[in-house]
């Protein structure tokens, strides 16, 4: 009997919502380490740690951002979709159309990805190869004003709106 309880309490687990996203990580971070000038972060892009006081307005950017803001921004509840700047125009303008309506997601170029685009919150990440993977949309569905920001709905709007 033991041998068939097992195989149906993972199935029973599986059915009640463990819905991790297949490649993302996840991080530790403590929020509210406000800091000025230029920071050190563990995960390129960065996916949470100390910031600038000030937040990153949310919104769809041509230019890189700075990691300082964009992870304040992140602390409130947003998502920060990058991409490598040598991207294809079509798949940049799949990204676009996936950040668009969203009032809690940052999208920008980023120099030195690992990958063609990342995509992260505070405390979680994801790297894909191609903006058409199901998996972005899902991460942004899970960690938008999602249960991980420290600062949930915070503004995303009235901080910085400048580029590097």
């Amino acid at each position: 009997m033991k041998r068939t309880l097992l195989p149906l309490l993972l199935l029973s687990l599986t059915a009640c919502g463990n819905k991790g996203i297949e490649g993302a990580q996840t991080f530790k971070y403590s929020a509210g380490d406000h800091r000025s000038g230029s920071l050190v972060y563990n995960e390129t892009p960065p996916a949470g740690g100390a910031h600038n006081p000030v937040w990153q307005n949310c919104g769809v950017y041509d230019q890189p951002l700075y990691n300082e803001y964009a992870v304040h921004s992140l602390e409130h509840g947003a998502v920060w979709i990058t991409y490598r700047p040598d991207l294809e125009a079509a798949q940049v303008a799949q990204l676009k159309a996936l950040a668009q309506g969203r009032t809690y997601t940052l999208l920008s170029p980023y120099e030195g990805l690992d990958t063609p685009v990342a995509i992260s919150a505070w405390g979680a990440q994801l790297k894909v190869d191609k903006a058409d993977d199901a998996r972005l949309k899902a991460f942004l569905d899970k960690y938008e004003q999602g249960a991980t920001a420290p600062e949930r709905g915070a503004p995303c709007s009235g901080g910085y709106s400048g580029t590097r």
